[in-house]
């Protein structure tokens, strides 16, 4: 199991200062470490995560204090941007970073984020899905058509040219099940996070059926599922911990579904009533929040069902203080579990951290 480490609130309650500051020390970490990757992603007009704007500046200030880490959108908003404008800033990132890009692709979903272009929320999926080959084109250096002014048709060849001769890209996927099939189809991996263990062992099995039916490797394409992760000794402590933060999570998700769907008759009261009631589930079953052992074994699972990488949201809301000094117990779970532990060893991820932590 490959290991990648995702930002996506970074706690604006912080100064900016601080909040950036906090991600550059995670990212010197992680990249001292042999984590796989670093995702970024692309949020606007919303305290929680109004930290991330725009991923790839964020990505090329930590290319210039990282060496190894993959720089990856997590994910870049296609309807929002020309595909032009998309590969001549992750070309110059990937020219920073010496050829360590890879970007996610989504479609978006708040109707608000559309101020940027409103003509393309009502076909934003088939928007998104038609920009594949585009991007594709363009990153390889191929000249290609777009309109231009006064029903002219310009053809256009980006620069600078990227270090990568391909572009690594996944798509995301929330909700629809179609998602895994075209990102199959299309050679793209997926980014998803866990809403049920089952639906997520159907999809990937979806995935990898489609990416045989369109003669590509079945064992290709990389599925990375994204966790809220805090690791510590004891699960009642972790518990204290991470409570109210996962609580907040959830209410700030259920805010944003409700302004964006009018027939949602949820009051205040009632959708702080259910964050409460699903965060406790959230902790138990579909988290890396908990003891090292605990965390071990959801691993193994998602192993199990054809997880090829999770990725570790770590800024949902705790204190940077406390992300930063959780960070060497992660680690200590990705030697645990990671692809060159179960190279040597032979023992499960859980018990070998079992006798990790009794050393």
């Amino acid at each position: 199991m490959e290991f990648s480490v995702y930002f996506f609130a970074a706690d604006d309650r912080q100064s900016p200062r601080d909040r950036y500051r906090f991600i550059l020390d995670v990212a010197r970490f992680i990249d001292t470490r042999g984590f796989r990757a670093i995702w970024v992603p692309e949020r606007h007009f919303q305290e929680f995560g109004g930290s991330f704007p725009n991923p790839s500046v964020l990505a090329a200030a930590i290319a210039a204090v990282t060496e190894r880490v993959e720089l990856r959108a997590g994910s870049v908003v296609v309807p929002h941007h020309h595909p032009v404008r998309i590969v001549e800033e992750w070309s110059l990132v990937d020219q920073l970073s010496a050829g360590r890009v890879g970007l996610c692709l989504a479609t978006g979903w708040h109707r608000g984020d559309f101020v940027f272009q409103p003509g393309h929320f009502a076909d934003r999926r088939e928007y998104t899905l038609d920009t594949v080959d585009t991007l594709r084109a363009l990153w390889r250096g191929e000249e290609v058509p777009f309109p231009g002014p006064e029903d002219s048709t310009l053809s256009v060849r980006t620069f600078p040219r990227p270090h990568q001769p391909e572009l690594p890209m996944w798509l995301v996927h929330t909700s629809n099940p179609a998602t895994w099939l075209e990102a199959g189809r299309r050679d793209l991996g997926v980014l998803t996070l866990l809403d049920s263990w089952e639906r997520l062992a159907d999809n990937i099995a979806a995935y990898r059926k489609e990416r045989a039916a369109a003669g590509l490797d079945p064992a290709g394409g990389t599925v990375t599922v994204g966790m809220h992760t805090y690791l510590g000794d004891d699960e009642d402590q972790v518990w204290d911990v991470v409570r109210d933060p996962v609580r907040r999570y959830l209410s700030t998700f259920l805010t944003q579904k409700r302004s964006d769907d009018s027939s949602a008759a949820m009051s205040d009261a009632e959708q702080e009533q259910l964050a409460t009631l699903v965060a406790r589930d959230f902790y138990d079953r579909r988290s890396l929040l908990g003891t090292p052992g605990k965390c071990a074994e959801v691993v193994e699972r998602l192993a199990g069902i054809g997880v090829d990488e999770v990725a570790c949201l770590v800024d949902f809301g705790l204190p940077f203080a406390e992300v930063l000094a959780g960070l060497p117990r992660l680690d200590a779970l990705r030697r645990a579990c990671g692809p060159a532990a179960g190279r040597t060893r032979p023992t499960s991820p859980a018990r070998r951290l079992g006798g990790y932590y009794d050393q």
